[in-house]
């Protein structure tokens, strides 16, 4: 159990409160948490996602000579807390669609601090873009072709990047890679070219390049080939338009151990070591200027930071299997449903209890699928007892869903041993005032 422990925000301690173990997270009492404000319920400890920003930017101060820059993705979690959080710390915040940048522009982000995405963005979510951001990453012909034609009488246009396929694959589930020859992400070499010279000639601010390979991988080197190749698409570019970038971005997508099988992880440190030695050998190859290294993690900022309580229901055994049937599932945390991701859990009174045998968290949809954890060795847990899955911080919420009626879960925000209410749970009101 000391070693599931290791995969809850580094704040985490076990109190003794009347004699009996309990879970605390950033000085805040999980058990009382629950009795306050109810389950499902989720958690996030600014000093872990603290934590990460601060790593990344020591290891690019030391690592990369070329200056670099972090935006945080809204896609992984995106609330008025998160974007004025990540304001605060001086990230950029990356919006996908007028709604993202509607709740940054509500956080009072400022305008050059946020980043547009999107493979097939809408004529509303240009205009929100064209009104509220400081940098469209541009995903294809199409799309600049409009940006082109919209640029007229826009006195501010924002700088834009240009999304490079790279045409290789890394090793992530098949759903989470973006960057091979058929992902419907970003454009080819040749496109590449047909979009900097329109960018030229149409007299647009072009300062960056970006590429994405995937979502969640735990070793850096795949991202080398794909960084070689785009390199090289430079260097031609160059020497066909005179242009290279201000800005290089080589999206995100690095991981973070979600269950103990995957302790320990990779650091950090050693991911942004190595897109920096990557980025100078390549540049040097090339004859190219260092641009400044613009990382985009979302994941592996907010992943550790969030924490998931569930409140236990009935307890079954069926033919081979311990059932733990919770009050949330797929409805909060669609991942294990859609990717096969696998998760640990403690229960919150007395965590450090030895494991016994094997048990299969449900949630309580209609949904064989609805499986938070397969086959994880447990302690005795009774009806009604408070459970724990960590690294419950990125996506859960932004792909949840009212599936079988179920009222999204209330928001905690962990800060100096207080904690803020920032998303309130829905109501029943809430299922229907969309209706007519």
């Amino acid at each position: 159990m000391q070693r599931r422990i290791r995969l809850f925000p580094k704040s985490t301690e076990v109190r003794s409160v009347a004699g009996v173990e309990r879970l605390a997270i950033g000085g805040c009492d999980l058990t009382e948490l629950a009795e306050a404000y109810g389950t499902p319920l989720y958690l996030y400890d600014q000093s872990a996602l603290d934590a990460a920003v601060d790593e990344y930017r020591a290891s690019l101060a030391a690592h990369y000579p070329g200056g670099g820059g972090i935006t945080y993705a809204g896609k992984a979690l995106m609330n008025l807390a998160a974007a004025r959080w990540a304001a605060g710390r001086g990230l950029w915040v990356d919006c996908t669609g007028a709604g993202e940048l509607y709740i940054a522009a509500k956080a009072s982000v400022p305008r050059d601090q946020i980043l547009v995405h999107g493979v097939n963005k809408s004529d509303a979510d240009l205009q929100a873009a064209l009104t509220t951001a400081g940098t469209i990453v541009v995903d294809n012909l199409w799309e600049l072709e409009r940006l082109a034609t919209l640029s007229a009488g826009v006195a501010d246009f924002p700088n834009l990047w240009l999304r490079v396929r790279p045409g290789l694959a890394v090793d992530t589930h098949a759903f989470r890679q973006t960057g091979q020859d058929d992902s419907k992400f970003g454009m080819g070499f040749a496109e590449m070219v047909q979009a900097v010279t329109l960018c030229r000639t149409s007299g647009l601010p072009l300062t960056g390049i970006h590429f994405h390979q995937g979502s969640h991988f735990h070793d850096p080197e795949p991202i080398g080939p794909a960084l070689e190749r785009v390199l090289e698409l430079l260097a031609e570019l160059r020497d066909a338009s005179g242009w290279t970038p201000a800005y290089l971005s080589p999206g995100g997508g690095w991981g973070v151990p979600y269950h103990e099988d995957d302790l320990p992880h990779p650091s950090i440190d050693e991911y942004v070591t190595f897109l920096s030695a990557k980025l100078a050998e390549g540049c040097g190859a090339n004859d190219l200027p260092l641009p400044i290294l613009h990382v985009e993690p979302g994941r592996s900022i907010v992943a550790v930071a969030g924490v998931a309580i569930y409140r236990v229901g009935a307890v079954k055994r069926t033919l081979n299997r311990r059932w733990l049937l919770l009050d949330g599932g797929m409805a909060d945390n669609i991942r294990p449903s859609l990717y096969g991701a696998r998760y640990s859990a403690l229960p919150v009174a007395n965590p450090l209890r030895p494991a016994l045998d094997p048990a299969w968290l449900g949630g309580p949809y209609c949904e064989s699928g609805d499986v938070l954890i397969e086959n994880l060795p447990m302690t005795d847990v009774q009806p009604g007892e408070l459970i724990a899955i960590p690294v419950s911080g990125a996506y859960h919420l932004m792909m949840s869903s009212n599936y079988n009626g179920a009222l999204r879960p209330a928001v905690l925000w962990l800060q100096d041993g207080q904690a803020r209410l920032v998303q309130r749970r829905e109501t029943l009101e809430d299922l229907v005032d969309r209706d007519l």
